[in-house]
């Protein structure tokens, strides 16, 4: 009986430990911390100059279309399109890969050619090896140069933020295969 009474009294304990009487719990949702606590250094600002390949045609495409626009409208708009495009160095799709561009774009205009680009920049060349950063934006394709945001990142770009500015540097009318320039201004530890 001892026993029993024991057992009895220490669950009740452990149950009025775990659920307070107040019914509050007591986590903390957010807190201040140092920089030096995360490793973060000096922010500086990087500049970066590289070519994006979106590639329609070929037996390996690197641009898919996964939602088609519907059949009457004259900007494609609805149209979707997953891309895992080569980013290098040079403007030839054979100069040295430094990354792949990963996410997709859609024709979200209905008045002229507007894409909205959300894309991954995954870089696998030296020390940014296996680091990237986030674009989003609003991509007009038919002006010169077009520039949308970059809102974060990982590995050597976490908290990065800055801009990316778009340049066609040439387009096939027939395949829709397009190279673009990019240059990236990028705030970052």
């Amino acid at each position: 009986m001892a026993k029993l009474f024991h057992i009895l009294l220490i669950s009740i304990l452990l149950f009025l430990v775990a659920f307070p009487a107040t019914g509050e719990e007591e986590h903390i949702f957010g807190k201040s911390l140092k920089r030096k606590s995360m490793g973060l250094k000096k922010e500086k600002l990087s500049h970066f100059k590289f070519y994006w390949h979106d590639v329609l045609s070929g037996s390996k495409p690197t641009s898919m279309m996964i939602i088609p626009p519907p059949k009457n409208t004259t900007t494609g708009f609805g149209q979707m399109n997953m891309i895992d495009n080569a980013l290098t160095l040079g403007p030839e799709l054979s100069s040295k890969i430094v990354g792949r561009a990963q996410g997709f774009y859609a024709s979200a205009s209905q008045n002229d050619v507007g894409l909205m680009m959300v894309m991954n920049f995954a870089f696998v060349e030296g020390k940014y090896n296996g680091s990237t950063f986030t674009v989003l934006g609003r991509n007009s394709v038919f002006e010169k140069v077009r520039e949308m945001a970059v809102i974060g990142g990982s590995g050597l770009f976490r908290f990065a933020r800055g801009y990316v500015q778009a340049s066609t540097h040439s387009w096939d009318m027939k395949t829709g295969d397009a190279t673009v320039q990019y240059d990236a201004y990028v705030l970052h530890y």
